[in-house]
């Protein structure tokens, strides 16, 4: 007589597990979260899942994202109320969520970031000596560790939400800046709508976030440009008084109403966008 096999034991996921595989959902492109992805297969190993557990979770979290779900995207409905809650929180307080979520990445993988990180890190500039005044703070802009327990935690709880926000919006956007198109990853930067001094919860908000090359990223960090309702370039009058070349008026002037290429998902924020026509743009 044959005996039947016993069915597997179904183990509910963590808290933890699920926190980095929404980590590497939001720092993926979409069409990578698939079973055989390397970074997929790596996380597996790690928390003690099958790839294609992995994958399906990533793709749970794809199903509770509005872009996904305007585009009509099936079969992926699997969502639990665990991963809706994470998606909730995420919402209100996308900090608290990223920090959690690279802590437990560590913790669980032993590393910090993931394979997209490390590539591009390793084509970035040298972090300067000092903190530098920027509204993104990217992880290339390293802050100096100062003496004392509660500032060195504060300090690392910063380059993880740094290291979680540089990772959404660069994937999100294809890792290219979403004005010209340029995919050279160490000419790329993940830039703040409302800068990472004025709200705490948005400092990890991919919403709050556009990847653009290093020029256009520093004009829309000093005012210099904005985005208007329909996501088209407003450039300052400021920029008409300067001394006007060749590469000025074309990487500058001419960009006006030049239209921003949409990420694949975390479109920008609008009420972001109009704080920051409002607070930092000077017409």
């Amino acid at each position: 007589m044959v005996k039947a096999k016993k069915k597997a034991r179904r183990v509910d996921w963590s808290r933890n597990q699920r926190l980095v595989v929404f980590k590497l959902y939001c720092g993926t492109q979409f069409g990578r979260l698939h079973n055989r992805n390397p970074d997929i297969i790596a996380l597996a190993r790690a928390i003690g899942r099958t790839a294609s557990a992995v994958a399906l979770k990533a793709c749970n979290f794809a199903s509770l994202d509005p872009v996904h779900q305007a585009r009509g995207v099936k079969g992926m409905s699997n969502a639990s109320d665990a991963d809706r809650d994470l998606w909730r929180e995420f919402g209100e307080n996308a900090e608290a969520v990223a920090a959690e979520a690279e802590a437990a990445w560590e913790r669980l993988t032993g590393t910090t970031g993931h394979a997209a990180t490390r590539a591009i890190t390793t084509q970035a500039p040298t972090a300067p000596s000092q903190p530098r005044a920027r509204s993104h703070t990217g992880p290339f802009e390293e802050l100096v560790l100062p003496e004392g327990p509660t500032e060195v935690e504060r300090t690392i709880r910063a380059r993880r939400v740094q290291r979680f926000f540089h990772d959404a919006v660069l994937a999100s956007y294809g890792y290219r800046c979403a004005l010209t198109g340029l995919a050279i990853p160490g000419l790329l930067t993940a830039s703040h709508i409302i800068p990472w001094s004025q709200c705490v919860e948005r400092r990890a908000d991919p919403r709050n976030g556009i990847a653009l090359n290093a020029l256009h990223d520093r004009a829309f960090d000093r005012g210099l440009i904005t985005f208007d309702e329909e996501l088209r370039v407003v450039v300052s009058s400021q920029l008409d008084g300067a001394e006007v070349g060749p590469w000025h008026e074309t990487s500058l002037r001419r960009i006006a109403g030049q239209h921003l290429s949409l990420p694949e998902r975390f479109r920008p924020d609008h009420e972001a966008l109009s704080w920051h026509r409002a607070s930092i743009f000077t017409p």
